[in-house]
């Protein structure tokens, strides 16, 4: 508009009509836009239209006109239906936020307090030689441990390994004493119903040095089932039998405010057998030591309250999300 005095005469006869024109359209739409009327878009158009109509001059702009119109109407409409879905008054959606497998969750809280009371943290391969996860652990070729019905066997003298005990050997067979470590570890038994499962979780521990008693570990069973369950707990120890140890207790717990007092058994133990440390190359005259072992999911059952072992492995986000 500002360089219309630069014009001759006659060209602002042309000129002067189609800028009065499409400034009033530009205003007129500017005002429907802000006041989000459609309607004064289409009258704003209707009236651009009229007035270049039959001007050759204005043909050209009066389709532009006619097309930045249309672009206008479809985007208010876009615009309006967008709005008409959007209700701000809704709630947001929390997101859904992940967390750890409750077994996850035992077995760390476990590790935290066997570190702290001076255990170090040993693992060994799952599939294992025969050597060590029977022989070693003076478990002879007869006994009813190696039947097929408990052990996943591979080829040749592999198998998988039932218990994380084999860790204890490979240890003390490239460690001298005094030892003190924990296997955490997957095992596989070929075992299933509401209590057992093939593939499962333990946490083993050793210590080996010298003068240590069976005084020793029931302090320390006593310790750690405080640290895991609550000072409310009483311990008590069942003698049992297991081949790489003796003597052997079970290890029960109780509580008079959790299932009416009743004892339940928790982990096995005992002191370590002479024919272990004779098979790694120690001598049973000077080393003493204890051994024990727990399930995790036994443990994670007894915390939680949960009665089906299989609960563990359906990966049901009903389940899971309460932990």
């Amino acid at each position: 508009m500002r360089e219309l005095k630069d014009l001759s005469s006659d060209e602002k006869r042309i000129v002067g009509p189609l800028a009065n024109s499409v400034r009033a359209y530009i205003e007129a739409s500017v005002s429907a836009i802000k006041e989000d009327d459609r309607d004064m878009i289409i009258e704003a158009h209707r009236t651009l239209g009229e007035r270049l109509r039959g001007r050759e001059e204005g043909g050209a702009l009066s389709e532009y006109i006619e097309q930045r119109a249309s672009e206008i109407l479809a985007a208010g409409d876009a615009a309006e239906t967008s709005r008409s879905r959007l209700d701000l008054t809704i709630p947001g959606r929390a997101p859904l936020i992940g967390h750890e497998h409750p077994l996850v969750q035992t077995m760390e809280d476990l590790i935290e307090v066997l570190t702290r009371l001076g255990y170090s943290v040993a693992e060994g391969p799952e599939a294992e030689l025969d050597y060590y996860n029977f022989e070693a652990l003076n478990i002879p070729k007869d006994h009813p441990a190696r039947d097929m019905q408990d052990t996943f066997y591979l080829a040749g003298d592999a198998l998988l390994r039932t218990h994380t005990s084999p860790v204890q050997i490979r240890v003390m067979e490239n460690q001298p004493p005094p030892v003190k470590v924990i296997a955490p570890g997957k095992v596989f038994r070929c075992d299933a119903d509401v209590t057992h499962s093939p593939m499962f979780h333990q946490i083993e521990g050793l210590y080996v040095d010298e003068g240590v008693t069976f005084a020793d570990l029931k302090g320390t069973l006593e310790a750690f089932v405080r640290e895991i369950f609550g000072p409310e707990y009483r311990v008590r120890l069942r003698p049992s039998f297991f081949p790489f140890t003796e003597p052997s207790v079970e290890v029960d717990i109780a509580s008079e405010y959790v299932a009416g007092g009743e004892w339940m058994e928790v982990l096995g133990a005992g002191m370590v057998d002479p024919a272990v440390f004779e098979a790694v190359g120690y001598d049973p005259e000077r080393w003493t030591g204890f051994a024990w072992g727990l399930g995790v999911e036994r443990i994670t059952m007894l915390r939680y309250g949960i009665s089906d072992i299989r609960l563990f492995f359906e990966n049901d986000l009903r389940m899971l999300r309460q932990f």
